[in-house]
């Protein structure tokens, strides 16, 4: 880990633990609204750090390193976008009065399963899918007896659908079991398994609260693979008494879980049944969508909410966004696309990642106006990652 020594500063500092794409459009917010803004990330010049004025590279599961650059830069906030951190530091951080957003225990509840789980269902009594937790591969098989197949498989700690997995048949529990501990993120070798629900279709409702006020963004419908978000819309078209559960699920989830920011809650919709599924405490890979569809866009609100500023904002009409996955490995990416991408309704924001990997999620295309999800469906394809 390489430190200098930081200039003295009399700003507003927000400190990123963790500067991928939505950590960048926190920072371009921090810095509209004239914070300083500190990049902290595992791998050197994520995107970031572009717009960031100081960044760091350092192992983020690293108890001292994390403390260290706490200390050294110390910031006004210090905001987790990503979950593979090390929870002791931030614990400690608060001990010493720096300020987690929304707090270190939400962070720590959210960023594994089991604790969510057992807060959600168990602490809240809010309805979720049946699950189990297991260690081995022969409580694996004897869980997704008792679940009935299919059934869902996840590392208790991970992000962006890694490790997740169906199982289907009886032959497929062993491959599920190594892949989830493959992708698994933190120390814990401990996985979930979930009752598949045969839902109608998922949201994310976006929930920011300050100290005074709590708000709720336009429903976010999305379509998702291998647990990874490859296409979301906003509004999702729901029954006013549907919509009116999920936020009453969302409010005791957020005002449960306590503090400030943006949260990204996760629920399925099954007739006119809500089921809780997760929590992100910082802005969700799907309301990547609300760029183009709101006055004020997750980011903007994640950071209002975080210096405790007034949360109105307009929802401006229908919108949806595509993901920019790469096809291919290079150290070199650039993003080729075709001139039409960028039209009077739509526009493609390039993340920046220093380095491409299959799979990887490079971009985003948005798309305004009534026809906006199958106009994003086919921008994507007119968009290819290139060494």
């Amino acid at each position: 880990m390489e430190l200098t020594t930081p200039l003295k500063s009399y700003s507003t500092k927000i400190l990123l633990l963790g500067s991928g794409e939505l950590g960048k459009e926190v920072a371009i917010e921090a810095t509209r609204l004239g914070c300083e803004v500190v990049a902290v990330d595992r791998y050197p010049n994520p995107p970031a750090s572009l717009v960031a004025q100081k960044s760091y590279t350092i192992d983020m599961k690293n108890y001292h390193q994390v403390l260290e650059v706490i200390e050294r830069e110390k910031p006004t906030y210090i905001l987790p976008e990503i979950e593979a951190i090390n929870i002791d530091a931030l614990f400690e951080a608060e001990k010493r009065g720096y300020r987690v957003i929304p707090n270190a225990e939400a962070v720590n509840k959210t960023m594994n399963r089991k604790n969510i789980r057992k807060f959600v269902a168990e602490e809240l009594g809010l309805k979720t899918s049946k699950y189990r937790f297991v260690s081995t591969l022969e409580e694996l098989r004897q869980a997704v007896e008792e679940l009935g197949y299919p059934a869902v498989v996840k590392p208790v700690m991970s992000s962006s659908g890694h490790g997740q997995s169906i199982v289907r048949t009886p032959g497929e529990i062993e491959k599920a079991w190594n892949f989830a501990r493959e992708d698994a993120r933190g120390s814990s070798e401990e996985l979930i398994v979930e009752e598949f629900i045969n839902f109608d279709y998922e949201i994310t409702l976006l929930t920011v609260q300050n100290d005074y006020q709590l708000e709720f963004c336009p429903p976010i419908g999305h379509i998702q693979k291998d647990g990874d978000y490859i296409f979301s819309w906003q509004p999702m078209e729901m029954k006013p008494e549907v919509l009116e559960e999920a936020q009453n699920i969302a409010r005791k989830v957020v005002e449960g879980l306590g503090g400030r920011g943006i949260f990204g809650v996760e629920m399925f919709i099954k007739g006119d049944e809500v089921y809780f599924s997760e929590v992100s405490p910082r802005p969700h890979d799907t309301g990547l969508v609300t760029l183009i569809t709101q006055s004020q866009s997750e980011f903007a609100l994640h950071i209002r909410a975080v210096l405790n500023l007034p949360l109105e904002f307009q929802f401006l009409g229908e919108g949806a966004s595509g993901a920019i996955k790469s096809r291919i490995e290079t150290f070199t990416p650039k993003l080729k696309f075709e001139p039409e991408v960028f039209s009077s309704n739509s526009r493609l924001v390039i993340f920046g990642k220093p380095e491409a990997h299959k799979g990887r999620r490079m971009g985003v295309v948005l798309v305004s106006g009534a026809d906006a999800l199958r106009r994003a469906q086919e921008l994507v394809q007119k968009v290819e990652v290139v060494g």
